[in-house]
Order: structure tokens, then sequence, then C-alpha cells
């Protein structure tokens, strides 16, 4: 089986490199299983129900988000659904270790059109982030309330530690940790040894001619000056960045990850 994991989709630059590359990589690679984190792919700053049904149309299983998820408030009741339901809307993940009573939810379990089972979570880390639950907890929650074999964790946060702290304390136990949040793709995809793919950050679907996806002089006059100012989504320099992941259905075990980062 095989899994395809785009990292963070960063505004319309984002959005049309991965439509452009998305087709060809699927086709070659035989892909069962898309997930996109598209958490800034509304102009770099959260997600709204007409982007999350693009992301959809291309393909998408699940869509992963973040921090930034609050951002557009329309987005709150398109993720306002029944728990049990499969509409777009609950493929929507925020992360679920917010607090009880924020809209959506944090985990989703599917099934492929060939009877393969799946389930995708989304979590937030707490070092250097907005308060919210013990990730390591909370996994350990939601994975006692998981049937599939085949399961992916998007951990949405700031440190390297945190992060790889996380895939040490899973491995063997799902089928792939993906880093997202920094914008930078970290070369350290590997498998860990009991079978759990990861990689400490994916990396963003965006203009790399950018401060992690924003104009470049609006980021700099913010150091150079200490005043705040508008950010805006740049274009330059878009590259979509993502993790194949090769598993056995089966037993969910991993025995590959590839990264890939495709531009124009």
């Amino acid at each position: 089986m095989n899994i395809l994991f785009v990292g963070d989709v960063f505004g319309s630059a984002g959005r049309h490199i991965v439509s452009e590359h998305l087709p060809h990589v699927i086709e070659t690679n035989a892909v069962d299983l898309l997930i996109i984190n598209g958490e800034n792919s509304a102009g770099g700053f959260g997600i709204t129900p007409s982007i999350a049904e693009e992301i959809f149309d291309m393909g998408a299983h699940v869509i992963t988000t973040g921090n930034h998820i609050w951002d557009k408030r329309e987005i709150f009741e398109y993720m306002t659904v029944p728990a049990d339901s499969h509409e777009r809307g609950r493929r929507v993940l925020r992360p679920a270790n917010y607090a009880v009573g924020t809209p959506g939810f944090g985990f989703y379990q599917g099934e492929l059109p060939n009877g393969q089972q799946y389930a995708v979570l989304n979590l937030q880390g707490r070092v250097f982030m907005s308060s919210c639950d013990d990730p390591f907890r909370k996994v350990d929650e939601l994975l006692s309330k998981i049937t599939a074999k085949v399961i992916l964790l998007d951990i949405h946060a700031e440190t390297t530690s945190e992060k790889v702290a996380l895939g040490w304390y899973l491995d063997g136990r799902v089928t792939a940790v993906m880093g997202t949040h920094t914008h930078i793709p970290t070369a350290d995809a590997r498998v860990l040894p009991n079978g759990t793919a990861f990689i400490t950050d994916v990396g963003m679907s965006g203009p790399y001619d950018s401060v992690i996806g924003v104009e470049t002089q609006l980021v700099l006059n913010r150091f150079l000056t200490g005043m705040p100012g508008k950010f805006e989504a740049a274009r330059g320099n878009p590259k979509m960045c993502a993790a194949l992941i090769g598993c056995d259905g089966a037993s969910g075990r991993a025995y590959s990850i590839h990264h890939l980062m495709l531009g124009e």
C-alpha cells in the first residue's frame, strides 16, 4: 500500500503547484491514500470551505491542519458534522489535543474502495506553541479507539525534539509520523526499527522565495524595525513537498519512505 502525505500547502502558489504535480505523482507511484495538510492554504492563513473542496477535488482523502485552523471563521460550520459522518467536512481535521468542545474532530477512520481500513490522526505540539493538551497522552487515548492497522499521524509542532520524541514513542504503533508546521523540509526521512515511517518536517508546499511562505521584505521589516505589519503570502519559486510511504496494509508496518520536492 502506498500513502502520499503532502506538507503544509501555503496560499495560492501552494495550491497551484500541488494541483500541477499531484496527478503524475499519484499515477507514477500508484498512490492508494492521499493526505494533505491544508491549514495555510487560504492566503497563507487558515482554510475555507471552498478551498477544502478544491483540495478534496485533487483527490485528498483527509485534510490535516494545525494552529492556523481557526484563522478563517467560515470553516467552523463546515467542520461541525456528526462524529460518524464521512462527509468532506468530517475529513478536515484539527489537532485532537485541543480543548473539548472546539469544532471538528482530531482523527478520522475510513475505508478505501478495496476494503482497506485506515486512520489519520492530527496533533499539535506544546513546546513554543499555544496551550493544548499533552499530545503523548492524547495519542494513547486515540489509539485505544482505532481498529485500523494503517495509521498516519500529522504532528504539527515547533521543535525538532518534540516531533522526534513522538516518533520514537509511537514506533511500531502507527504506520507513519509526519512532522509539519516549520515549513522547512528535513533530511531525516527513515523507517524506525519497529516499522514506523518518520520525518521531522515534510516541508511546505508553497513559495520558497520567501520567509517560510511570507513575502520576504515584510518579514525583514518586522525583524529590522520591531514594528507590526500585515504579512502576505509570497508566490515565487513554488515547490511541492511530500512524503511517499510504502507499507503493508495487513500489519500497518511501513517498509519505505521517500521525500519528494518538486518545482516548476
